[in-house]
């Protein structure tokens, strides 16, 4: 019989999945809409899309660190 996942589980990989989600998406969102106010496109949404990746890479170390303990 599979291993049941409790309630308290459930949120702390939803929580993970958000906090990843919004790791990328806000710095690209925040490219996209620079790019609309300064006419620079696609820089904008290109620096975005790298910092989020560089954000996404800490944040999966951070978590790494976090369940190794």
């Amino acid at each position: 019989m599979p291993k049941q996942i409790l309630p308290q589980q459930y949120m702390e990989y939803l929580g993970l999945g958000a906090e990843i989600a919004a790791t990328i998406g806000i710095p690209i969102l925040a490219g996209y809409y620079a790019d609309k106010w300064l006419d620079t496109s696609p820089y904008g949404v290109l620096s975005g899309i790298v910092v989020g990746l560089f954000l996404f890479i800490l944040d999966i170390f951070r978590i790494a660190n976090k369940l190794n303990k």
